[in-house]
């Protein structure tokens, strides 16, 4: 199996393992440990566990706020002027997450090559 759908699964498993019991950071750790331990190359170092966490933080925030049908996520789109729209909140949602997890990975790339040395 490659090395990015390798890293992709784990990122999501360790970041929901992680979010239990830790807070929102706890994706950007588990994008450090999979990129220090499983490192990819290029620019994909970024964009696998940015896609990871986007798509965990997506599923995971459109789950909780069906419960309640969006009635949260409506209040909160209009106060950050995107329209009253839930769905683009969850989009948002996903983005900042992904790119939390996107940073620290490229750090955890930085350590593993600073390491090696």
């Amino acid at each position: 199996m490659p090395k990015s759908i390798i890293n992709f699964g784990l990122t999501i498993i360790l970041a929901l393992v992680l979010s239990l019991f830790l807070p929102w950071w706890s994706v950007m750790t588990a994008a450090l440990a999979t990129s220090l331990f499983i490192p990819l190359k290029r620019a994909s170092v970024f964009f696998i566990p940015f896609f990871a966490i986007l798509l965990f933080w997506a599923v995971y925030s459109f789950v909780l706020s069906s419960g309640n049908d969006y009635t949260l996520a409506k209040r909160i789109s209009i106060l950050l002027s995107l329209g009253g729209n839930p769905y683009v909140l969850i989009l948002v949602t996903g983005i900042v997450g992904g790119l939390a997890a996107g940073i620290a990975a490229v750090f955890g790339k930085q350590l593993s090559l600073m390491l090696k040395k």
